[in-house]
């Protein structure tokens, strides 16, 4: 059994299109012909709602017309517990996938529909009325008997209306028929959330430069190319041609130039490679220029910084009550200057009634 099914994933994949990926997913596709349901990427890959409430969507939009869906329904069909059932139901109303609506029947009672709706957003957009198809009359025509056509029917004269008197001095002219006014203009209505995933057709950032020294000296040279062509000695992967170690030395001299040691540079480069390696130089370059360290901050960036300075006001002794007080300079309290100046104030009133 174990045989048989590794060479059926094996021939799947053979089938798959393209080059494989060395991370990630890999998806086989199967066409279904039977019991599958239409779900869009707005719902399977939306950022705020919980895996839970994606899977109840799923298994809600799957279900036929009038099947129950309650907590109580759901529960018993899924491993869930009715509290996080709930609280799924409660997102998916949140972002308009889920609507209850109350309804009157005929006979007076009230119900509440539970609608669910696969494409919130397009309930948003105006909708066009369906167009009636025209109705032929050929059929009925092939099943007459053949004989003369019958003569069309008069159309009906239009109703007569009365003349309006014209005014003397103006001639006679026809009323131009109104203008329809110009259709209101609807903009699109804004998305409920921005996709994670870019399209496949969208353009890809053009891939960043290769990280330069500030001066490639000759040392710098000596040493980066020393780094490269020893790589083959602790990965055979990484077996580079002359022509590929001149384009990555830039990148190892910009990191022998920011204080890296050239074992932490070679452990780096060396760690964890996919299986199979196609191309080396272009991972060597990718980690080079993704994983490049910022520079030593120096002596001054490493100090301390000044705390600062708080003024604090020195204690004086009043002059008069020998009361401590806060003040730059020594003197009177304010209790003091208050009564001497009330004293000063009395004296002068006494001076001006004299």
């Amino acid at each position: 059994m174990d045989t048989q099914q590794n060479t059926a994933l094996t021939r799947a994949l053979a089938e798959v299109p393209g080059p494989l990926p060395t991370s990630g997913v890999i998806h086989i596709a199967i066409p279904h012909t039977d019991r599958f349901t239409v779900v869009g990427n707005h719902l399977a890959q939306h950022p705020d709602l919980s895996c839970t409430a994606v899977g109840i969507a799923v298994r809600i939009q799957s279900l036929p017309q009038g099947i129950e869906v309650g907590i109580k329904a759901l529960a018993a069909h899924c491993r869930e517990g009715e509290k996080r059932i709930a609280a799924a139901l409660r997102e998916l109303e949140a972002f308009g996938y889920l609507q209850r609506v109350r309804d009157r029947l005929p006979s007076g009672r009230v119900i509440t529909r539970t609608v669910f709706c696969n494409q919130p957003t397009a309930l948003l957009r105006p909708r066009r009325p369906a167009a009636t198809p025209p109705h032929t009359q050929a059929p009925a025509r092939a099943q007459a008997a053949p004989g003369p056509a019958p003569a069309p029917a008069p159309a009906p004269a239009p109703a007569a209306r009365p003349e309006q008197p014209v005014p003397p001095g103006r001639p006679e002219t026809l009323a131009a028929p109104p203008v329809p006014p110009p259709p209101p203009v609807v903009s699109p209505p804004a998305p409920l959330f921005v996709p994670l995933v870019p399209p496949p057709t969208a353009p890809k950032p053009p891939p960043r430069p290769l990280p330069r020294p500030g001066e490639l000296t000759p040392e710098l040279d000596r040493a980066a190319i020393a780094v490269l062509s020893d790589l083959r000695r602790h990965a055979p992967q990484l077996t580079l041609s002359e022509t590929d170690v001149r384009q990555l030395v830039p990148g190892v001299a910009a990191w022998l130039e920011r204080a890296a040691h050239p074992d932490a540079v070679r452990r780096i480069l060396t760690t964890d490679l996919p299986h199979p390696l196609k191309h080396p130089a272009k991972l060597l370059k990718h980690r080079l220029t993704a994983l490049l360290p910022p520079p030593l901050p120096g002596p001054h960036d490493l100090a301390a910084p000044a705390r600062p300075r708080i003024t604090v006001t020195p204690f004086q002794t009043c002059d008069d009550c020998d009361r401590a007080f806060r003040s730059p300079t020594p003197g009177h309290c304010r209790d003091c200057r208050e009564d001497r100046a009330y004293r000063e104030d009395r004296i002068d009133d006494m001076r001006t009634a004299r």
